[in-house]
């Protein structure tokens, strides 16, 4: 090797294997090892080193995992068809578990992640899936929990991202939401009514207790209209208003 002597080379081939063994472990990875296909404690973070030949290392992130659930085709309970989709953040708490216990752990538990969004929102009505997002995020978390822990790892948020519906359902709740708000109007307005007519019945209780409030009232409601500065004004006079007029001027 470039002229030097089988025993040099052998040596420098021996130091690179001995030098490959080194490895550089981030304070958020971990280094699963298999020794001679036996699974040992996990490693790091920091320097390790992995003996050649006989240990084998995968590297595993503690980090949170950001997932997006693609959207899934969904018939909720009341048979509207509709899509979901979500996001989930999980991270792992035990490397060994998460490399012995699956194949591949972020491949298993975005299949997991989807079945369940389908089937937990199948379970609920439209109307439930629209207005009652944090009981189903919750739901869903709880079931991905369960399902991954033996495979140590930890479902720490789901959050159904968007929630798309047929052109059709969206005029039928548009027709809906406005049909609402009339009815409110509606109540609103009949309630003002009433409220209004239980006020003059008191007013006129009032009135009818006292006839000089009649009096009173009539002159203001003249004043009120001659201040419109109206070229003419029709103006109904009260016959008792007349009648004491002319009791007076009897008298």
């Amino acid at each position: 090797m470039f002229g030097l002597g089988p025993v040099a080379t052998f040596l420098i081939i021996v130091g690179l294997l001995l030098i490959s063994g080194i490895k550089i472990l981030r304070e958020y990875e971990r280094a699963v090892i298999f020794r001679l296909g036996r699974m040992v404690d996990p490693r790091g973070p920091g320097i390790t080193y992995v003996i050649p030949f006989i240990e084998r290392m995968i590297r595993v992130e503690l980090r949170t995992v950001t997932m997006e659930i693609p959207p899934q085709d969904v018939i909720t309970r009341d048979n509207v068809s509709v899509k979901v989709s979500a996001v989930l953040y999980f991270r792992v708490l035990e490397p060994n578990r998460a490399i012995r216990e699956v194949e591949n752990y972020l491949f298993a538990t975005s299949q997991l992640a989807q079945v369940t969004l389908r089937s937990v929102c199948g379970q609920a009505q439209l109307d439930e899936l629209l207005s009652e997002r944090e009981k189903i995020n919750s739901r869903i978390q709880e079931i991905l929990d369960a399902q991954t822990e033996p495979w140590g790892i930890k479902v720490v948020l789901v959050e159904i991202k968007h929630i798309d519906l047929p052109q059709e359902m969206q005029r039928a709740m548009a027709k809906q939401a406005e049909a609402e708000r009339e009815r409110r109007a509606k109540i609103i307005h009949a309630e003002g009514e009433f409220q209004a007519s239980q006020k003059l019945a008191e007013a006129a209780e009032v009135i009818g207790k006292q006839p000089m409030a009649l009096h009173l009232r009539f002159l203001q409601s003249l004043i009120e209209v001659s201040a419109e500065k109206n070229s003419t004004i029709v103006f109904p006079v009260p016959i008792d208003l007349l009648a004491s007029f002319l009791k007076k001027g009897e008298n």
